[in-house]
């Protein structure tokens, strides 16, 4: 392993570390709001601009995502996009230190199910075409589908936060947590533009001088202040450990599409690998699934058959041989209570025949 190599797993790890430590620190800075009787970010309060820990969990996140994108000069895509599936993990433990969330085994599952699926569609998937310079991304810009898939994204988020919002974003996760994927897909499309950009800009191109440049560089900023806003809004309302793995595969899935798209990465796909990212897909549905039908389900011992509850465990197992040889003729045909029952009741039927004879 060379030294680039393990610098690129350096920068992925500490990504991972970053954004799953911001969650928290968002989240732990909101609820310290909401004890203060502030208005909260979920009915369209901002005040948790003037909150240091948001701010603190703002700038881990830029962190991670710096360290992230410059994670792919080093190592391939197919290391380092599954590692952010890590952030995952670092939230839901530090949101059980922390804040005091918890998951129940439901919840645990269909994490791992979302981290697998999504590993497994990152490893199936294609590579990118190679884009060097920005004249060739403006010409993958005009692309009649990519054109249309903008479209759709910009029109679907309008869509929720205009329609759905205000009908189901306080009881539904999925409506703000769509927006911030939809709108975040666009955003990795600006992020990659801006970095051909870049490494232009250090070979001695005049970049400053494309109109392309500062037209991703705005469309960026508008992104990424969209999506905080309603990150924050998910973030306010349901627990941390519900929203990030959520967000996690939804934001994952939206970026693929775009790249599909945008870079052409499906045209040479063999089939091991479009059976592979069907699979990691309906894996992901299943994850998402147990992770928000099941949540507010408590998962106690005493659902557990008897044998395997502690404290109530059967000496002689259910598949001992007296159980195993009986046969259903030699079992009663009434319980033992219905048996109880019916000999009481020959009795107060004796004693009301011998009262009358009497």
């Amino acid at each position: 392993m060379g030294a680039g190599f393990g610098a690129g797993l350096g920068l992925a790890l500490a990504s991972s570390a970053f954004i799953g430590g911001s969650f928290v620190l968002k989240k732990k800075g909101l609820l310290r709001l909401c004890g203060r009787g502030r208005a909260r970010a979920g009915q369209g309060g901002h005040a948790y601009l003037r909150e240091w820990l948001w701010w603190a969990g703002l700038l881990c996140m830029g962190v991670g995502e710096a360290a992230n994108f410059a994670a792919y000069a080093f190592a391939p895509a197919t290391l380092v996009t599954p590692l952010g599936a890590l952030s995952v993990l670092v939230s839901a433990v530090l949101s059980s230190i922390f804040l005091n969330e918890r998951l129940n085994v439901h919840g645990k599952i269909g994490c791992i199910l979302s981290i697998l699926g999504s590993t497994v569609m990152v490893i199936h998937a294609p590579q990118e075409e190679e884009v060097s310079s920005l004249e060739s991304m403006a010409e993958k810009l005009k692309d009649p589908g990519f054109i249309v898939f903008a479209v759709c994204v910009l029109v679907s988020s309008l869509l929720l936060i205009f329609v759905a919002g205000p009908r189901y974003g306080q009881s539904n996760v999925l409506v703000y947590v769509l927006v911030c994927s939809a709108i975040g897909s666009l955003s990795v499309s600006c992020v990659k533009g801006l970095g051909i950009a870049l490494k232009e800009l250090f070979s001695g191109k005049p970049i400053l001088k494309e109109p392309l440049a500062w037209v991703l560089l705005v469309c960026l900023v508008i992104c990424i202040s969209i999506q905080i806003n309603y990150l924050n809004k998910a973030l306010d309302i349901f627990n941390t450990s519900v929203v990030t793995p959520i967000y996690y595969v939804l934001f994952t899935t939206a970026v693929m599409m775009c790249s599909a798209i945008l870079f052409k990465e499906w045209q040479h796909m063999v089939l091991d690998n479009v059976i592979g990212s069907i699979s990691g897909f309906l894996t992901i549905v299943s994850g998402i699934f147990l992770l928000h039908a099941f949540r507010d389900m408590p998962f106690t011992p005493n659902l557990l058959p008897l044998f395997l509850q502690p404290g109530r465990a059967d000496p002689q197992p259910p598949w001992s041989s007296a159980d195993r040889h009986q046969s259903c003729q030699h079992q009663p045909l009434l319980p033992s209570e219905d048996k109880g029952t019916q000999s009481t009741e020959e009795e107060e039927e004796e004693e009301e025949e011998e009262e009358e004879e009497k």
